[in-house]
């Protein structure tokens, strides 16, 4: 048996392979652990636990709840299949300590993953996930062993999908939304945000919204390189003017136009700017992670709004919406929250944000990036996934680490950022950074520039420039 050392969390939950680390044994572990942090906290001792479409989610929350249960802990699971922002949203108003997701959101499909959520209905920090760690024992008795599935008249199962639509029906013009609904196209891409949607838009145009465990073997994350089929589809039918999409658990987002062009997630964060200040009269403080480009400091000059950098991973910004007034939070992995919500990403809501906006102004998702563009000027983003052996990632990580790179190909480097990864400043309008992942085995790369063209060239400069092109 694996040590408890194994279990660490990473930016975002506990992520493993099923059936290799990611066992009912060591969900189990994982789950005393936090049976023992729920004890020192302030009473009720409560906990909702919830999963989503991935391989044994409903038997890995039943282990949760069995073993909260066995430990004196009051517990309510999820009656179905929900998002992560559901669980979120529960958490705060049924007035539980904490909330369990049994998900790996945006990973492949051999993964599951353990995600917590704090009483305020956003992501635990991390002070209090190294004392659950901390708590996580080396053994476990087998006196929570599985009593079967829950019944359907199980006083501990609870309907989370009923209030989420709820407060959306009390926060949007869902009469407007539903006129313009014929327009749109969702991709769940086998994600749980697939049954919520097509409650609230039966009409919409519904892509890869089936229960498949195994996501066809792709990872459900809204990224450029996993939408193809979803282009197709929308360039099929001439009707379609918007694709919205979600990730595994729904928490993130993706958008794509008519023309199957991807809209990245700093588009989607100006957008909403954009929209929350110069159409909704709002203001507040913004706040987005080390990636996001630098035409978000720009709007956020423009617009009069403080802005504050975290590190990546929700929960540095989440922290900061616990305690005071933000009125958006973004990251460059299409996460975003807004202060009238939960301090938690919402892929949904954040989709229904921007369809809102198209509906009032009777605009395209084209003309309102070009309203942003004459306030800050057009750019491009380009991400760049690198799965490299430990050795190569090593020296990468130690070429960064050791202040070793100087230029990029024939830009030299003005200044470097060191946050979170690395950030090689070439100009006012041009970076590229360079961070191992927090979740996957993999390195990431990132570049901003005034257009496509640009951002690839740095893209494959800094490749050669660490020895991996």
């Amino acid at each position: 048996m694996r040590s408890a050392e194994s279990i660490r969390f990473g930016t975002d939950g506990w992520r493993a392979v099923i059936a290799r680390e990611f066992t009912v044994e060591n969900v189990a572990r994982l789950t005393f652990g936090l049976a023992a942090w729920i004890k020192t906290q302030p009473t009720p001792h409560r906990a909702v636990v919830g999963f989503d479409c991935r391989f044994g989610g409903e038997l890995f929350s039943r282990t949760v709840v069995e073993v909260l249960q066995s430990e004196g802990i009051e517990v309510m699971l999820s009656d179905r299949i929900v998002s992560t922002p559901m669980v979120s949203m529960a958490t705060r108003d049924l007035n539980c300590t904490v909330g369990v997701m049994i998900t790996a959101s945006h990973n492949p499909p051999e993964y599951n993953g353990y995600k917590l959520k704090s009483h305020h209905g956003g992501p635990m920090g991390g002070q209090a996930l190294r004392e659950i760690e901390s708590l996580i024992p080396d053994e476990i008795s087998t006196h929570w062993a599985s009593s079967g599935p829950m019944s359907k008249d199980d006083r501990s199962l609870v309907d989370l999908e009923s209030p989420y639509v709820h407060a959306i029906e009390q926060a949007f013009d869902l009469e407007a939304i539903r006129k313009t609904s014929p327009t749109l196209a969702y991709d769940a891409m086998y994600g749980s945000g697939q049954f919520v949607m097509r409650r609230l838009f039966p009409s919409m145009a519904h892509f890869r919204s089936e229960n498949n465990p195994s996501f066809h073997g792709i990872s459900p994350e809204p990224i450029a390189r996993n939408l193809a089929p979803f282009a197709s589809f929308l360039t099929a039918d001439p009707g379609l003017e918007l694709g919205l999409v979600t990730d595994g658990d729904a928490d993130r987002i993706g958008l794509m136009d008519g023309q199957g062009e991807f809209i990245d997630s700093h588009h989607i964060i100006l957008l909403l700017i954009h929209y929350l200040v110069k159409y909704k009269g709002l203001e507040g403080k913004v706040v987005t992670a080390f990636s996001t480009v630098s035409k978000v400091t720009k709007l956020c000059q423009l617009y009069g709004l403080p802005l504050e950098i975290v590190k990546i991973g929700f929960k540095y910004a989440s922290e900061i919406m616990v305690k005071e007034p933000v009125m958006l939070a973004g990251e460059e992995s299409g996460g975003i929250a807004v202060e009238t919500h939960i301090p938690e990403r919402d892929g949904i809501w954040m989709g229904l944000l921007l369809v809102e906006f198209m509906a009032e102004t009777g605009k395209s998702i084209k003309e309102l990036i070009q309203e942003v563009y004459d306030q800050v000027g057009a750019f491009a983003f380009v991400r760049d996934d690198l799965r490299l052996t430990d050795e190569q990632k090593y020296e990468a990580v130690q070429r960064c680490a050791l202040s070793t790179i100087t230029s990029i190909g024939s830009n030299k480097v003005q200044r470097v950022e060191d946050m979170d990864g690395w950030k090689f400043i070439l100009d006012e309008d041009t970076w590229v950074m360079i961070r191992p992942s927090g979740t996957e085995p993999v390195l990431r790369l990132y570049a901003e520039a005034p257009d496509r063209e640009r951002a690839l060239e740095i893209i494959a400069a800094t490749k050669s420039e660490i020895g991996v092109a």
